[in-house]
């Protein structure tokens, strides 16, 4: 959880948020995209509480905890939801970024 807090001012700054009825919920889907993380990138549950996240691993994180914020409702892409592709587009870069600190050995 203290990694999910201490991303919070990141990830409202990404989403141009200045209150804070909703922190609880980012918190949310900040735990949730850094799980996505740890998972994606075959390291151990709560790694980053305890490891130093890099930047690359960060700013996924923040991009898809914004993602989960935007389309909440699991149908739309969000802001952007004129553009069918713009979900599957921030996929695409949150892999992308997830992939560059990805634990290649088996």
């Amino acid at each position: 959880m203290a990694i999910a807090e201490n991303l919070l001012p990141k990830a409202k700054a990404n989403l141009i948020l200045s209150h804070d009825e909703d922190d609880g919920l980012l918190i949310q889907y900040i735990t949730a995209a850094v799980s996505y993380a740890e998972s994606y990138q075959h390291v151990p549950v709560d790694w980053y509480e305890t490891h130093t996240m890099p930047p690359t691993t960060e700013q996924a994180v923040i991009m898809l905890s914004g993602h989960f914020y935007e389309s909440r409702d699991g149908s739309t892409a969000g802001f952007f939801v004129d553009n069918v592709q713009a979900g599957q587009q921030v996929w695409n870069t949150v892999n992308l970024l997830l992939r560059l600190d990805r634990e290649w050995s088996v």
